[in-house]
């Protein structure tokens, strides 16, 4: 009977080895043979599963998403079924931060792919397209929250959505170069919530 290959499986495999290549060496070392080494396959393997470098650059940025994902869902459950708007972005935009050794190293690859996606326009696109729907998303939960007065009646939702999420990675990008730590990075960012949903 035949081997039945799980290739989703094969090609996160993959991923994770170009995960680790990019946390460790840098962007510039991802190569298709560097990753096939780091993955113990051949190179004709990982050029099957992916034509080019871009090709692994996406998803490799699409396993980090997940893993990301998976550490706010988890942050989020612990708080219930009906935290407050601010409980759940304290929760989300802390599950943003590299905080431990896993989340730094997805976000060592995140910064990698930022800066490969500044000088090459196509590879940004799916940032681009998933930005407004975050931004809104946040947005939405502070208009709730000024709607039920536990919110700053001053703030504008947006400008506010934008200035959170923009001073998360902003920290993100300090503890990555080792230019604040995790304690000072979330104190800033709860004394950031407490202003907007401050209900004066």
């Amino acid at each position: 009977m035949p081997k039945v290959v799980d290739h989703h499986e094969r090609r996160t495999l993959i991923a994770d080895a170009l995960l680790r290549v990019a946390a460790r060496d840098g962007l510039e070392a991802v190569s298709l043979r560097h990753v096939a080494t780091e993955a113990g396959v051949t190179s004709g393997m990982v050029q099957h599963y992916f034509r080019t470098k871009d090709e692994m650059m996406h998803f490799a940025l699409g396993v980090v998403r997940e893993r990301n994902e998976a550490r706010i869902t988890a942050a989020v459950t612990r708080l219930g079924p009906t935290p407050t708007p601010r409980e759940f972005l304290q929760a989300f935009l802390t599950g943003l931060l590299p905080l431990d050794d896993a989340s730094r190293a997805d976000g060592l690859v995140a910064l990698a792919f930022l800066a490969y996606a500044a000088v090459r326009p196509e590879a940004g696109a799916s940032l681009r397209q998933d930005a407004p729907q975050l931004f809104a998303y946040i947005a939405d939960q502070i208009r709730t929250a000024q709607a039920a007065g536990t919110a700053h009646a001053g703030v504008d939702p947006d400008a506010a959505a934008t200035g959170l999420l923009g001073l998360t990675e902003g920290l993100g990008l300090y503890l990555l170069t080792g230019q604040t730590t995790p304690e000072t990075a979330l104190k800033t960012l709860d004394a950031h919530l407490a202003f907007v949903f401050s209900a004066s």
